[in-house]
């Protein structure tokens, strides 16, 4: 059984209908749910399988998006809660990749009965290095980031994409990325970039009292298997880390082999 749901005039695809446990794939910008295509199917037998893109994914209509409405990432949280309370879950094991991931974090602390645990994939609190914090990125890498996006953000995504995900840029999955990121709005993509890595949720992770399973790539251009650790260490409730014995940012993309098996073991754990 298929059918679309509609909430803000976004199409939310729901796969197959079960009477048992509810999961919850929510993809990350720059990405979009197809980069989890494999995953429903192996799923559909015993999950009801929602997946939802974030307000200005390329899938999503760049005409609704709202730039006083998204300025922080707790307007995205905000998004998840309504389409959960619209299709009526109770209940849901949630996968949110890099700061989707954050978002369930958010969501969590104002209706945690609804999660039973949190999947979190290459998921960072705060990007930027701190006072004995590494997240990865000084201001001026960032700012050297927004500058070429606006200077020219074609030219960006041809090296972005590859670095992302640690492959070379005739790698298939590479192209995959660069075209879902050039498909983007180009102004869009540069307000939710700087939402994304001006954040900082390190104060709200121990509040965070969901179960969290924490897979993290060994090596990650955005996340360091440092930030992993932070969030292991530091998020308030049951926690296990898993780190991936493979490289990039989307490993979900780029090594599926190696992905998919251990996010199946997390989901139905």
């Amino acid at each position: 059984m298929s059918k679309a749901l509609y909430y803000s005039e976004q199409p939310l695809k729901i796969l197959k209908l079960s009477e048992d446990s509810i999961g919850d794939y929510f993809e990350a910008f720059p990405c979009n749910w197809d980069n989890f295509k494999r995953v429903p199917s192996l799923l559909s037998n015993n999950f009801r399988v929602v997946l939802y893109d974030l307000m200005g994914a390329s899938t999503t209509d760049a005409n609704n998006f709202s730039f006083k409405r998204y300025t922080s990432l707790q307007s995205f949280a905000d998004d998840l809660l309504a389409i959960l309370d619209e299709l009526e879950i109770e209940s849901c094991v949630y996968v949110g990749h890099s700061i989707s991931g954050m978002i369930g974090c958010l969501a969590s602390l104002e209706k945690p009965d609804i999660f039973q645990k949190l999947i979190l994939l290459g998921a960072s609190p705060r990007y930027l290095n701190d006072t004995n914090y590494h997240g990865g990125f000084e201001q001026h890498d960032l700012d050297q980031m927004y500058a070429n996006m606006k200077s020219n953000f074609r030219t960006w995504v041809s090296g972005f994409a590859p670095a992302a995900l640690g492959a070379h840029i005739d790698n298939r999955a590479v192209q995959d990325f660069s075209r879902t990121l050039s498909s983007m709005r180009p102004d869009i993509a540069f307000s939710i970039s700087q939402i994304i890595f001006q954040s900082d949720l390190r104060s709200i992770l121990p509040q965070v009292t969901v179960p969290c399973h924490i897979l993290q790539s060994m090596k990650d251009l955005a996340v360091p298997v440092e930030v992993a650790e932070y969030l292991n260490s530091n998020l308030g409730g049951w926690t296990s880390i898993r780190i991936l014995q493979t490289e990039g940012h989307i490993p979900q993309l780029s090594s599926p082999e190696l992905v998919i098996p251990v996010l199946l073991r997390c989901i139905e754990d």
